[in-house]
């Protein structure tokens, strides 16, 4: 996020530093132009007059040594040339040599001849390679009888306008330099307590209700932020101890009541006959309901009471339940197959991995009349783990599908067979809790081929190295 912050800042940053150094630049490199250019304006009306009067006595012998003179100290050919371009004064073959190198030359002799002063013929960008080309007239109006031309290298003056550039550029770099230095801690201390705000809404939704926010740092509306986050998760554990509390407390207030009442009713049974023993049965039937439904009440309320998830050995937990399993199906006459891979590490659920696969197993067994009942897992994309547990039984609608992770919900097909319709919700809630997920699938195909079984899969995140 503090990179994200810099992406925004820096850029406008640059923009602005350039949208007030960039007009700069352009005015310096101008100005060096435009000295350059009077500096050889200057020569060149000088050398115009002593050109005139030189021409005009017939005495060129000083004017030659000063043009040739000037060639040799500046690298600069200035010449005296006719109306008809022929050089009459200075250095001709250095002359011819540059003027063949500049397509702008004619226009501006052409001008200088007719009386006119010429303007800067160079461009002033460093990267450009033309020469500064600077004619001035010798006489007046119409006695002009020729024109001194110099032809500038201008790389001096390009070099100069770099090397004020680069200490612009210099220049600009040192408020982006202070911008990233004071934004980087800057930005740390503003969205500190926005990193901390996600990290505890995510162990919030691992189902650690006890986590806060740092309400004493960072900006006013941040702290402020984090206050009213903590508030909320105050009201938000307060009212999920008082409902497990609740479900706990009323759980077991019920329990020796209905105890008793339990005992009451199976007490009358040697004084029933006739057609008292059916309502007697259905009593009985309804008291041991309740007790189940109040036992995984109290189950319930004791696993969502523990807090976080914790790194666990599919192997350990299966090596505490297979043998199990394998007693309650071959009791039953059905078969049970394991394919677990060794070495799956991941995270348990709250109230233990193997409760919640315990439960599905004796789904499978009590509700879908299945024969065979697999237990498999596999790892899959995204650092999880896949456990499935398929049987080849009745299976449950599509329709039901989502209902049947409701609580208290059950099939109309069981309504005879014991149960409470907690388990499978529960098993749903720990998993969601502990960031997997429960869902409900088709199982194996059926030994009559119609349809397929039932099917459990949960899929819970791979545990993190120790």
């Amino acid at each position: 996020m503090r990179r994200r912050l810099l992406v925004v800042l820096v850029p406008l940053a640059v923009l602005l530093v350039a949208a007030l150094g960039v007009p700069h630049s352009v005015t310096l490199a101008e100005r060096e132009m435009q000295e350059t250019y009077v500096d050889r304006l200057g020569d060149v009306g000088r050398f115009a007059s002593l050109a005139e009067t030189a021409l005009s006595t017939g005495r060129t012998e000083a004017l030659q040594r000063e043009l040739e003179r000037y060639h040799e100290l500046y690298g600069i050919p200035a010449a005296v040339i006719d109306t008809s371009g022929t050089v009459l004064l200075g250095p001709a073959r250095a002359y011819r040599e540059a003027a063949g190198a500049e397509p702008a030359l004619p226009r501006i002799v052409t001008a200088a001849l007719a009386g006119t002063r010429s303007e800067p013929s160079g461009a002033w960008a460093p990267w450009d390679g033309s020469a500064l080309v600077v004619a001035e007239p010798v006489g007046r109006d119409s006695e002009v009888v020729g024109a001194v031309v110099t032809i500038s290298d201008l790389s001096r003056t390009r070099s100069r306008v770099l090397l004020q550039w680069a200490r612009l550029a210099g220049l600009g770099l040192l408020p982006l330099i202070a911008l990233v230095a004071v934004a980087w801690p800057v930005s740390a201390w503003v969205l500190r307590p926005v990193r901390e705000l996600d990290a505890a809404s995510s162990r919030i939704s691992q189902g650690d209700l006890t986590i806060r926010a740092d309400a004493e740092a960072g900006p006013v509306e941040l702290r402020r932020l984090a206050g009213s986050f903590n508030t909320m998760m105050d009201a938000v554990e307060n009212a999920v101890q008082r409902q497990r509390a609740f479900v706990s407390d009323a759980s077991h207030q019920l329990r020796n009541p209905l105890t008793s009442l339990r005992l009451a009713v199976e007490s009358l049974e040697p004084h029933l006959a006739g057609d008292g023993r059916p309502v007697y049965e259905v009593a009985v039937d309804e008291v041991k309901a309740m007790q189940r439904l109040l036992n995984s009440l109290q189950a319930s309320a004791r696993m969502e009471s523990i807090k976080t998830a914790s790194p666990v050995e599919l192997d350990a937990v299966l090596a505490t339940r297979v043998d199990r399993w394998r007693a309650l199906t071959g009791t039953a006459g059905q078969t049970l197959t394991v394919d677990v891979p060794g070495g799956l590490r991941l995270l348990e659920p709250t109230g233990g991995l193997g409760s919640i696969l315990d439960e599905l197993v004796s789904n499978a067994l009590r509700l879908s009349e299945a024969r065979v009942v697999e237990v498999s897992a596999r790892t899959g994309s995204g650092d999880v783990v896949i456990i499935s547990v398929r049987d080849d039984g009745q299976g449950i609608d599509v329709g039901e599908r989502a209902q049947a992770l409701r609580r208290f919900w059950r099939s109309p097909r069981h309504q005879n067979v014991p149960g409470t319709g907690l388990g499978l919700a529960i098993c749903a809630d720990l998993v969601g809790a502990a960031g997997g997920e429960l869902r409900l699938e088709d199982g194996l195909p059926r030994p009559d081929g119609a349809g397929h079984g039932f099917a459990a899969v949960v899929t819970l995140p791979v545990a993190p190295p120790d």
